[in-house]
């Protein structure tokens, strides 16, 4: 038997989708933990609830639809795209927790990829064309899914296992906030995360399907959740 050289894309994908990516998305639970703090998420049933929702209803669609985009503008050499549409994913972010963890989180991944072995003047022609780390104070930055789409393009990531490795990674990153904030054992985030598989190839689809016209969403319940965090007297994660 001999090792399918398209595995490689493969283990590109799981490297920037781990939890140990040193890109910060442990720090922030986009309202899980003001949730978990107010009574609404208790058990494991309402935790599958809320994600389950949020991958039908909430941004987490159109977040994966516009790293889609992001990866589509490398592929085609459509540069001016990744600056329209990371500009469009910044003004539509609900609160300013949410935005500034994308750019924190789009900065991070974007630095480390600059850090490895690969096409310089791909990089230097793509990070002319978005806000710096430095950008941030002056209220500008990179979204995650756009550094998302960006790096999954260069390292040769297929566009729909792309889509799929983001959504999966938004919900990992969830369950093991809410795991951390509420009594929840290790086995039982395992199961949420068995549970909502379908939900991640469903919610994958319809980012892969979503025009530009449809890019909408219903998520005034974690807006609010993100809201009340900040003001939040004890907190675990950042805001």
């Amino acid at each position: 038997m001999i090792i399918n050289p398209d595995s490689l894309p493969l283990l590109r994908l799981l490297q920037i989708t781990s939890p140990a990516l040193p890109v910060g998305a442990y720090s922030y639970s986009e309202g899980i933990e003001y949730l978990c703090n107010v009574g609404i998420i208790q058990t494991d049933h309402d935790l599958y609830d809320w994600l389950k929702r949020e991958m039908n209803f909430g941004f987490i669609v159109n977040e994966a639809a516009i790293a889609l985009r992001a990866h589509q503008a490398v592929m085609s050499d459509d540069m001016s795209a990744l600056s329209y549409w990371n500009n469009w994913l910044s003004a539509t972010r609900e609160t300013e927790e949410v935005r500034l963890a994308s750019w924190q989180m789009g900065q991070s991944l974007m630095k480390l990829w600059d850090q490895l072995p690969d096409d310089q003047d791909d990089r230097l022609s793509i990070s002319k064309l978005l806000p710096t780390a430095k950008d941030n104070s002056q209220g500008k930055g990179c979204n995650y899914a756009i550094a998302f789409g960006i790096v999954s393009a260069n390292l040769g990531i297929d566009a729909s296992n792309m889509v799929s490795g983001y959504i999966y990674g938004w919900l990992a990153n969830l369950v093991s906030a809410a795991v951390r904030a509420v009594p929840f054992g290790q086995t039982t985030g395992q199961q949420i995360l068995f549970r909502l598989s379908d939900d991640v190839l469903d919610s994958s689809q319809l980012a892969l399907e979503r025009s530009d016209d449809e890019l909408e969403w219903c998520g005034w319940g974690s807006s609010l959740a993100s809201t009340n965090h900040e003001t939040q007297y004890s907190r675990l994660f950042r805001s």
